[in-house]
């Protein structure tokens, strides 16, 4: 068999097992976050802006 070549007798004949379960499942609420998150960066509105416009510059 040369790259890339498969042999088609092997995918005639594929069992898939459908048969799912409630337990087979994934709990999404297994990891929920009740609570809250700060975050100060130290820099004010204007510094910000300034700076976007700074990367956006040297973008050009």
């Amino acid at each position: 068999m040369g790259f890339g070549s498969y042999d088609e007798s092997e995918q005639e004949n594929q069992d898939y097992d459908t048969d799912f379960e409630d337990e087979d499942g994934v709990e999404t609420n297994e990891n929920t976050h009740d609570g809250a998150m700060t975050f100060e960066n130290g820099a004010s509105n204007d510094e910000l802006l300034s700076k976007l416009e700074e990367i956006k510059e040297e973008e050009e």
